[in-house]
């Protein structure tokens, strides 16, 4: 099975969960410019998130041989491993509910509310393909009452702060979402 994600199977999973396929593609591309896996090194794309860390491993202070982790900032695919390495050196589950993960970036901790037992389950299913990686997103986004409004009526402000969080204006995610859509084609079937 070709873990590529296709025009085909995107629009087919927009039309599952009545989204707008052109709004998820830019989803995508926003959150993680179409890869799902690196290029380079065909691993799962992550963001780690050191706050989030501290949070799931309260003693985080006490282990002062896993440290790598405390410096990461928003890096490339490289460091970004190596940060996450070494906070799973630590604390496994803490690391995978610190990560954000595929081409839409969902977090790790949402594992208990798209359907997995645990987060390594989680982690599992998006290894598998892109197509694996959107349901997640597409799952995370229908708990969300709110935000599957705000999809569906591309308010792009409001899907960038329940997507991103408060900080989103700093990321200017609103409006790269904004711009992600009109740029993007719609489906045509082949």
């Amino acid at each position: 099975m070709d873990k590529k994600l296709t025009d085909r199977q995107l629009y087919d999973l927009a039309s599952a969960y009545d989204y707008d396929y052109r709004a998820l593609k830019a989803i995508i591309e926003v959150e993680s410019g179409h890869h799902g896996f690196s290029p380079i090194t065909g691993k799962l794309i992550i963001q780690f998130e050191p706050s989030w860390f501290k949070r799931f491993k309260k003693d985080w202070q006490a282990d002062t041989k896993n440290t790598t982790w405390q410096a990461n900032k928003v890096a490339d695919q490289t460091l970004e491993w190596e940060a996450f390495n070494s906070a799973f050196a630590s604390s496994p589950n803490a690391a995978m509910k610190s990560t954000s993960i595929g081409l839409m970036q969902v977090m790790g901790f949402h594992y208990a509310s798209i359907g997995f037992k645990t987060v390594g389950q989680m982690w599992d299913f998006a290894k598998q393909s892109e197509m694996n990686q959107v349901e997640l997103a597409l799952r995370f986004i229908k708990k969300s009452a709110t935000l599957d409004r705000a999809l569906k009526a591309k308010d792009w402000p409001k899907v960038a702060y329940y997507y991103n969080g408060e900080g989103y204006k700093y990321f200017n995610y609103d409006t790269r979402l904004a711009f992600a859509y009109q740029q993007v084609t719609n489906f045509k079937s082949i």
